[in-house]
């Protein structure tokens, strides 16, 4: 199963959606990675990489991010990785929450990080938001 990371700036929010994606589908590994590791608003490239690690499978993970400083942060955090790890890692640009409804369904129901990637553009393509 891939995993999911979501990075919020705020700790709140990725909690909240982590938890509406759960609403969603419950057999999922997600994790909410917001904030800084004091709970500030920020991101944090050590809390990105260890979240990172513990939803990690064959299967690889996505990450999802709301705003630009969040992206540049999983992109170090992935860098810090093995590289046979950081090939199975991938960071799509979505709609935050709408985003991570998509990812937990298609994860939750077995798709691959190939379709996964497929359904989250296909969200954008059409806008379907």
């Amino acid at each position: 199963m891939v995993g999911i990371v979501l990075i919020s700036h705020s700790s709140k929010v990725a909690e909240g959606v982590k938890e509406l994606a759960l609403q969603m589908i419950d057999n999922i590994s997600i994790i909410a990675a917001g904030g800084t590791k004091e709970n500030e608003l920020g991101t944090d490239m050590d809390k990105i990489t260890l979240a990172i690690n513990q939803v990690y499978s064959e299967d690889g993970v996505v990450i999802l991010f709301d705003l630009g400083s969040a992206y540049m942060n999983a992109q170090m955090a992935i860098e810090t990785l093995p590289e046979e790890m950081q090939k199975k890692v991938k960071i799509l640009d979505s709609a935050f929450v709408e985003g991570a409804i998509v990812v937990a369904v298609q994860s939750g129901i077995g798709k691959n990080l190939m379709e996964i990637e497929e359904a989250v553009k296909e969200l954008c393509l059409h806008k379907i938001l």
